[in-house]
């Protein structure tokens, strides 16, 4: 399903197309695109937010600004299919499904943890509200972009509406929904988005961890007939087979510090090889603040010391999760037409030594770790968790 607007887009992001006229030219670098072989030494060429080469004999124009890149890699942007910043808030406490809540509505595009996602070259992410509730509402697929507003960052189907899927959950959280039987909604599968659900037009993140709990959502997925993503999936290699004949893709999230519930505690790093060997599609997520999006690559490092291949790995930091949120067209690898989403390394990106040196998102530099304000989101200090203000300075930049 097609994920562009061109129109909306434009009226979007036209003010940073007039950024954008000179064409940029990367040269030297190792490229890992993805989708394709790794090449030791080439040149990517973007321009007007899209790729427009990349390869190891690409014909640089004379009007294009040269980036020198020589031992530095570049990669995609990093897909977060589960995140939580901007400060999201999601459904209260009136009931258990609410599908008529809206992510969008809450997200803080100034929030200082976007901007340290960013620095964990993060391009694309799914916000989402809590698991608090059997269905908490609407997540937002957003691209990382520098914006004032909201609008700024979303990402629009084919009608113009906002893309994204639903939160749904099961598991310990969204018991405390319960209430009393008497004073619950009814049941009204007329609501819009749970028909968009059912239609297979917005995909059901569902939030899962013990293994009866995923058997429960692949039923129910199979009864009614919705997509899904399962998310965290914490006993995931316990039933691995029925999730890969089930076709169904699993986000995880491995982290070496467990805690919090009983139902995570055999969360483990082998969850995405044995995914691997069974044939499902893997992908990572940050469940940012449960795991800090600036060490997002972390993820995949920790899945190949437990046994995945490198190649799926890094592709479940990318191509997964652009499939998981339907964007596979335009973002996860380094392919010509695609969005000029992608992120400058200093090393491997499995090393715990290698460092995001800038993420670029539609062709336009979101972060730079050689600029000092971008150095304290990556790094931290005093100031780096403040959330983006206006100020006099940022007045006279744009003229008032």
């Amino acid at each position: 399903m097609s994920r562009s607007c061109p129109f909306l887009f434009l009226l979007v992001a036209g003010s940073l197309l007039v950024a954008q006229e000179t064409p940029q030219a990367f040269i030297g670098a190792r490229l890992i695109p993805i989708e394709g072989d790794e090449i030791a030494s080439g040149t990517l060429l973007v321009h007007r937010g899209k790729i427009i080469a990349v390869g190891d004999d690409v014909a640089v124009p004379a009007s294009a600004e040269r980036h020198d890149a020589a031992g530095k890699i570049i990669m995609p942007g990093l897909v977060d299919t589960h995140s939580h910043v901007g400060n999201v808030e999601g459904g209260d406490r009136s009931g258990p499904i609410q599908p008529d809540v809206r992510t969008l509505d809450s997200i803080n595009v100034r929030n200082a943890r976007i901007q340290k996602a960013q620095a964990g070259g993060i391009t694309t992410a799914n916000i989402m509200s809590g698991s608090g509730h059997l269905l908490s509402g609407q997540t937002t697929y957003v691209k990382l972009r520098d914006g004032k507003i909201i609008n700024d960052l979303l990402i629009y189907n084919d009608d113009g509406s906002a893309a994204g899927g639903i939160k749904m959950a099961n598991g310990t959280n969204s018991r405390r929904a319960a209430g009393d039987p008497e004073n619950l909604p009814d049941r009204d599968l007329a609501l819009e988005s749970l028909v968009a659900a059912l239609d297979g037009k917005r995909v059901v993140h569902f939030h899962t961890h013990r293994h009866d709990d995923i058997l429960t959502v692949l039923r129910l997925a199979d009864e009614f007939g919705f997509r899904v993503v399962l998310q965290h999936v914490s006993d995931a290699r316990f039933v691995a087979d029925e999730i890969a004949a089930a076709g169904v893709p699993s986000s995880l999230l491995l982290i070496d510090s467990l805690g919090g519930k009983i139902e995570a505690k055999d969360n483990a790093f082998e969850n995405g090889v044995a995914l691997e060997r069974a044939g499902a599609l893997v992908g990572f997520h940050t469940d940012d603040g449960v795991t800090d999006s600036r060490f997002f690559l972390r993820q995949a490092a920790l899945a190949v010391r437990a046994g995945m291949s490198r190649n799926l790995a890094l592709y479940g930091m990318t191509m997964a999760g652009a499939r998981m949120l339907d964007l596979p067209d335009r973002v996860g690898s380094l392919r010509t037409g695609k969005d000029a989403d992608f992120i400058v390394l200093s090393g491997d990106p499995l090393s715990v030594y290698t460092k995001v040196l800038e993420t670029w998102v539609d062709g336009k530099r979101v972060f730079d770790r050689a600029d000092p304000k971008d150095l304290l989101y990556a790094t931290g200090g005093y100031g780096a968790s403040h959330d983006e203000a206006y100020t006099l300075d940022h007045l006279e930049q744009e003229g008032h």
